[in-house]
């Protein structure tokens, strides 16, 4: 129990800071009639448009999920082909899901991943569907809804864009809870 609230309270805290990787030069984002609702559900504003991107890793949202993942990974004799399967599947699931945001960044419903990565470690991981729940749910959206979706981001005109952050954090975050909720 002592672990599961370390990785809470340690992927909230994180969640506030971003480690800069990078900056890439950005395009002034086109304007769409269909994406203030998309940030309406989001709860999110734009940004202002500064001309350049910053990339960043979210620490919250990426950092400690790999590290627990990969310590999942070495404590849990799961079968290296089913962990690669579950994970394949997510992340084709949350690249589907995820949208660019003008203004914004990258964008995806919150459940989506927690839900895809409880049905798939329940139908791929027998009686280590927990912690394969939470290793496909948030290396599938890290994989998914932000690295697939870098192609994306100088297009967006947003002045940061963190991997494992704004947009895609809730799912990640969400996922954690489901998957001990599995146990």
């Amino acid at each position: 129990m002592s672990q599961g609230m370390l990785l809470l309270f340690t992927s909230l805290f994180g969640s506030a800071l971003n480690m800069p990787i990078t900056t890439i030069k950005a395009e002034r984002p086109e304007q769409d009639s269909t994406q203030p609702d998309l940030r309406r559900l989001l709860r999110l504003s734009p940004l202002p448009f500064t001309g350049s991107t910053l990339i960043a890793i979210n620490v919250g949202g990426c950092l400690v999920p790999i590290v627990f993942s990969a310590s999942l990974i070495s404590r849990f004799p799961l079968a290296m082909q089913d962990m690669v399967l579950a994970i394949a599947i997510t992340t084709a699931i949350c690249y589907a899901a995820s949208r660019p945001v003008p203004g914004i960044g990258i964008g995806m419903p919150i459940f989506i991943a927690p839900i895809t990565a409880a049905i798939v470690a329940m139908m791929i991981g027998g009686e280590l569907a927990p912690p394969l729940a939470y290793i496909c749910g948030t290396l599938g959206v890290l994989i998914g809804a932000d690295l697939l979706r870098m192609k994306d981001v100088a297009r967006l005109g947003a002045p940061i864009a963190s991997i494992g952050g704004a947009g895609t954090f809730d799912g990640i975050f969400l996922t954690g809870i489901v998957a001990v909720l599995l146990t």
